[in-house]
């Protein structure tokens, strides 16, 4: 990926703009989905499409206004040359397994099946899988690792572009939500320590599709509706690990098990993959070129 300077103010833009296309994308996504159940459509096939549809708009609209109006073409995001890498993929599921596992040996818990039909349970999962993971993770690493994190390394440096992206991406999961102070601070703390894993691992490959299948994975396997760790039955999943704690740092607080100290662990397990993954790539790089070959 070429290493272009921006300006400033410039990067600022674009960073801006991106959050701009993802809530009007959204809200796009989520009207067609309204307008297709009045119009009588299974609410599972309208979640099934709206989930589609966001990161199909946030791309386009991306590739519209950055490379038309802003003269920056979307390489330089890492959102073009598409791949996946093994490594990662292997990654990518053993971390919310892993962190699922945890629970499941370590913390006591309860078995509680839904009592849904099946026209719920797949309301649920489309909602869950196609929209909750596919789409938002899609358009999430878009937007932070791709525009944001890539205009602001461009302008202020590397450090500034993981640090100052992740913190705003820890703090966009506590807006709109009435949480305690406790709660959000777990979820700014563990947002932050996300959002710099996904940046790890986007700098580490050079695209973000790595981190965006490490992002997909870790919500279908959380959140996607199919199994739920939490201190109670959840209504957006078939089987939830009901936890018998009341541990704050256990259970995550009001946001759940993704913002726990268990969870805050493995995303720094990662990251430390992650630098060590950058470090021996580019001493393999410096070796090479001191080899001259």
């Amino acid at each position: 990926m070429e290493n272009i300077k921006m300006s400033k103010g410039k990067a600022i833009g674009c960073s801006l703009a991106a959050i701009v296309i993802l809530l009007v994308s959204q809200i796009l996504a989520g009207l067609l989905a309204t307008l297709l159940v009045t119009a009588g459509v299974h609410a599972a096939v309208c979640n099934a499409l709206a989930g589609i549809l966001y990161p199909v708009l946030v791309f386009f609209a991306v590739k519209l206004f950055y490379e038309k109006l802003m003269h920056v073409k979307i390489s330089e995001f890492g959102i073009l040359g598409f791949r996946i890498r093994i490594k990662w993929l292997i990654i990518a599921i053993l971390l919310p397994v892993t962190v699922t596992a945890v629970y499941l040996l370590f913390v006591s818990g309860e078995y509680v099946p839904s009592v849904m039909d099946m026209s719920e349970k797949l309301i649920i999962l489309s909602a869950g899988v196609v929209y909750g993971s596919l789409g938002a993770g899609l358009v999430e690493e878009i937007v932070f690792r791709g525009v944001i994190f890539r205009s602001l390394e461009k302008a202020f440096g590397t450090k500034a572009g993981i640090l100052i992206p992740s913190v705003l991406f820890g703090v966009v999961h506590t807006i709109g939500m009435d949480f305690s102070v406790g709660s959000c601070v777990l979820v700014i703390l563990a947002g932050t320590a996300v959002g710099i894993m996904f940046s790890l691992i986007c700098i580490e490959d050079g695209t973000l599709w790595c981190n965006a299948l490490t992002h997909v994975i870790w919500n279908i396997v959380i959140l996607g509706g199919f199994f739920a760790v939490s201190e109670q039955a959840s209504d957006y999943s078939l089987m939830t690990y009901v936890l018998k704690t009341d541990s704050f740092a256990i259970t995550g607080g009001e946001f759940g098990i993704e913002s726990s100290v268990i969870a805050f662990v493995a995303y720094v397990i990662v990251c430390l993959i992650a630098i060590l993954m950058i470090r021996a790539g580019k001493d393999r790089k410096a070796e090479v070129q001191e080899n001259g070959i």
